[in-house]
């Protein structure tokens, strides 16, 4: 089903408001998923709606959380976010970065105690659009094998930065396994096949079969595997909240509160040099990129985010693409069909 964007990020708000959020709350939600999906981030899109609409409906995400920053220092802060939505305490934390390192330099704002906050570049983005540079990263449920070992402990533990150019933003966002877990919810829902490089079955050898998935693996073997514990660290044991294997699964009850931390990094370019030189000099990295001379059966070197940026204009013009059956459920009366509930994430579809 093609849909334009501004038709998407009705029904997903609609759907959102249905379930308990308030038209607020769920409008800033929406421009996350949509956001996501416009961009090609389909396993951080309409296919999380669903899950997030249980949740609410069943008190898994506080609907009006008492949010408090605390200032901890010249260039740091807290929010405490009370289990309120990711998205939501990610972009008003974001806010305080933003304002923090223009004044300061530098600011490092943790976030504590957050539902899932969807794909992250959303936030760095952010910083890059105010001309800042930008670093995210945030805790996910157990449900990677380390390396080297036979049973789950770390999250995904996604890693987003975006850098401003003079005319465009350069951005990476990934997750320190080699998919996401969303990417293998996607592939479930297209009832597609995946490479035998992103996860393993029961028994702990490689598969195609996203419906088969009982642990994904880490990117890049040991490197992979180290970024996940960085990461971990980082946004988890620095903020006093579980970490490692004792991080709520996402699935596990939708009646409670995960606890998730988040840390969002910004920098002023403005205090390290000539701003206005640094935007021309990463807009020059995305040229000279551009101009790598390319591999055999490539047709250009991209800059990390170009195909994103391409997606995201082709979507402006001719809209949106989402599976059928996920355009079925938002159009529907239903707050959730397909129950995540208490759900084992690697023992079937939904």
């Amino acid at each position: 089903m093609n849909i334009d964007k501004a038709t998407l990020h009705m029904l997903i708000a609609n759907k959102l408001t249905l379930a308990g959020l308030s038209a607020d709350y769920a409008a800033v939600m929406a421009d996350v998923l949509v956001f996501a999906e416009a961009r090609g981030i389909h396993s951080h899109g309409t296919v999380r709606v669903e899950y997030y609409s249980e949740r609410i409906q069943k008190g898994g995400i506080t609907l009006h959380p008492e949010i408090r920053v605390e200032t901890t220092g010249p260039c740091s802060a807290i929010l405490h976010g009370d289990n309120g939505p990711g998205m939501v305490l990610s972009k008003q934390a974001m806010e305080v970065a933003i304002d923090m390192a223009k004044e300061k330099g530098i600011a490092v704002v943790g976030i504590k105690n957050m539902s899932h906050s969807g794909a992250i570049s959303y936030y760095t983005q952010m910083a890059a659009e105010a001309g800042l540079i930008g670093l995210a990263m945030c805790q996910s449920d157990p449900m990677v094998v380390p390396f080297g070992g036979a049973d789950i402990y770390y999250g995904t533990n996604p890693l987003s930065f975006s850098a401003p150019g003079r005319d465009n933003i350069m951005t990476f966002d990934m997750a320190t396994s080699v998919q996401a877990w969303g990417k293998i919810l996607d592939m479930r829902s297209r009832d597609q096949a995946m490479p035998d490089s992103w996860a393993v079955d029961a028994s702990g050898k490689p598969t195609t079969n996203p419906h088969d998935v009982r642990g994904l693996l880490p990117i890049a073997g040991p490197k992979g595997y180290g970024l996940m514990m960085m990461i971990d660290i980082l946004s988890g044991v620095l903020l006093g909240l579980p970490f490692g294997r004792s991080v709520s699964s996402m699935y596990a009850d939708l009646s409670k509160g995960r606890e998730l931390g988040q840390l969002h990094i910004v920098i002023n370019p403005a205090f390290f040099g000539d701003q206005q030189a640094f935007l021309d000099n990463v807009q020059q990295v995305m040229s000279e990129l551009n101009q790598v001379r390319p591999a055999e059966g490539v047709e250009k070197v991209m800059y990390p985010g170009e195909i994103a940026d391409i997606e995201q204009a082709r979507t402006e013009k001719e809209g949106i693409d989402i599976v059928d059956s996920i355009y079925d459920y938002l159009k529907s009366e239903h707050v959730w069909i397909n129950s995540y509930d208490h759900k084992d994430p690697f023992a079937e579809s939904h």
